[in-house]
């Protein structure tokens, strides 16, 4: 088995509002193994982007605020680093890839100047070294005309090529982990593929471990090796990708894989989880997911279920497997 290259240990990140504190991520534990996929999956609003954010060491404060847990990275915990350590380790071993390029590119300065920055800080090249590597990225991930989109500027690109220019700066230090946080998301779906394609042919060649936050559960079946799934800030369910979608055990899981579309399958309407997620502001002692669950039993009213694995790994949180509540 592959070595652990990260490590959640009951992380809990809240953000301090005028209308109470948001329990954003709720004691959250989990690893990412060396060149391992994994997939971070739920709701808007679960916490899959507030944990990429707080491995990477980017909850502004004062309001957001991580008050409990380790994330350990390499063996040490990024959580006792100094800003000046955890912005080495930032695009250098671990790079980010966010959900809108648009808003993350610089829009005033040219394509090649903003690649080869990271390049110059991190890896001590020359301006000429970085530019040579920064032509080779644009290549790696697929643009033509490379020479002449060093000399670009952003809105000169399409939405596709933007995404691509962005998976090029994250890969420039050759990073060890690679957190995607919905990459494909306002694309369509042929550009959707070709940068799914773009991630695979990378873990391939380089070796990097990626974490992909998404709610679209076919790029889940497509790049995943071990998926985790998130619900008002918890970890509910985690497996390996294929038994996850043939033996889903929590009700929520079950219900996100009855909601996806069936080709040339003729219903009334798509199926959807009855109610609403939680106010993460009010939020109590009872199972998250009570509310909106068919199978809710007494005990799921007041008190959380332990997240517990079975004897093929298989981790869920959930009363109907513990001993007796079957």
């Amino acid at each position: 088995m592959a070595k652990n290259l990260v490590e959640f240990r009951n992380l809990q990140t809240h953000f301090h509002t005028e209308a109470g504190v948001v329990k954003a991520v709720n004691d959250v534990s989990f690893k990412i193994r060396e060149g391992e996929t994994l997939c971070v999956v739920g709701e808007s609003g679960c916490g899959k982007s507030v944990t990429a954010m707080s491995l990477m060491g980017l909850i502004e404060k004062p309001n957001g605020r991580i008050v409990g847990g380790e994330i350990i990275f390499n063996e040490q915990d990024l959580l006792k680093l100094k800003h000046k350590e955890m912005r080495f380790i930032r695009g250098n071993d671990i790079a980010m890839i966010f959900q809108e390029p648009m808003s993350s590119l610089n829009p005033v300065l040219k394509i090649g100047e903003q690649i080869i920055e990271p390049i110059m800080e991190h890896l001590m090249q020359s301006k000429k070294e970085a530019r040579e590597k920064a032509i080779d990225l644009i290549k790696l991930v697929g643009i033509p005309r490379a020479e002449q989109i060093y000399e670009s500027y952003p809105h000169e690109l399409s939405g596709g090529m933007r995404q691509r220019i962005m998976i090029a700066m994250a890969l420039s230090c050759n990073p060890k982990l690679l957190i995607a946080d919905e990459p494909t998301t306002a694309l369509d779906v042929t550009i959707q593929a070709q940068i799914l394609d773009i991630m695979r042919d990378i873990k391939t060649k380089v070796k990097t471990a990626i974490m992909l936050i998404t709610h679209d559960l076919g790029v889940v079946a497509e790049m995943a090796d071990y998926v985790v799934v998130m619900y008002a800030g918890k970890v509910i369910e985690e497996a390996p990708v294929n038994d996850l979608f043939k033996n889903p055990q929590h009700p929520y899981t079950q219900g996100l894989l009855k909601a996806k579309p069936i080709i040339n399958q003729r219903t009334e309407r798509l199926y959807s989880i009855p109610g609403q997620v939680p106010n993460p502001i009010e939020l109590g002692v009872n199972c998250y997911f009570s509310d909106r669950c068919d199978r809710c039993m007494d005990i799921c009213k007041v008190k959380q279920p332990p997240l517990k694995a079975d004897p093929n790994g298989h981790k869920v949180a959930c009363w109907l497997y513990e001993e007796g509540q079957q």
